[in-house]
């Protein structure tokens, strides 16, 4: 694990991946720590930031591994079901490329229990890992200027969901019509670092 310092109230960890960061994540969640504001999990990474003020990142830094080693319970992470309408604009392409029929794509994609990485790109748009290994497949090389909101894509190990109408790079499997993102609502975001999520293919 190391740690880098950002500015002077906040500090970036390199866990080495999405467990540790969220362990982590929660561990940091238990304890009384003053002057902390924000917990950002990434991929394989937490940024901690604190009120300048009040937050002391070296104190914090020297606990770092004491947490990290820190039993915790079972998290009961909350579960999504989300409904998805298989018509994308990749769908064919990526059956004919992987030597499938359209129907393996999509029982594929939806026989995982996925959990949310991160968040990030966009507001609300979340990093799912937990897909099958062959639905693993590269960014477009002729990036989208405009893709759907709700538009259920791959690329990579992770699956995610376009939030609102932005430029993509992702394959596009199809869309759903679960809003993810209302900036009045609380939280604003509708997935969580560490929620459960299953699709469900609609007819």
């Amino acid at each position: 694990m190391k740690f880098h310092h950002l500015g002077d109230s906040a500090l970036l960890v390199e866990t080495g991946n999405a467990a540790s960061a969220q362990h982590l994540r929660r561990a940091l969640l238990q304890e009384a720590i003053p002057g902390l504001r924000q917990l950002v999990p990434g991929m394989d990474t937490l940024l901690i930031a604190g009120d300048p003020l009040r937050f002391d990142p070296d104190a914090v830094a020297k606990r770092l591994p004491e947490l990290l080693r820190t039993p915790l319970e079972a998290a009961k992470p909350r579960q999504h079901e989300i409904g998805v309408r298989y018509d994308g604009s990749d769908l064919q392409a990526i059956a004919e490329g992987l030597k499938m029929e359209v129907t393996e794509v999509v029982r594929r994609h939806t026989a995982p229990l996925y959990t949310v990485a991160f968040l990030g790109f966009a507001p609300g748009f979340p990093y799912l890992i937990g897909l099958d290994p062959l639905l693993h497949l590269p960014r477009r090389a002729d990036p989208r200027t405009r893709v759907p909101a709700g538009s259920v894509a791959l690329a990579g190990e992770f699956c995610g969901i376009y939030p609102g109408v932005s430029p993509g790079g992702w394959n596009l499997l199809g869309r759903s019509e679960t809003e993810l993102f209302d900036p009045v609502r609380s939280p604003p975001a509708l997935l969580a670092p560490g929620d459960r999520v299953r699709f469900r293919a609609l007819p």
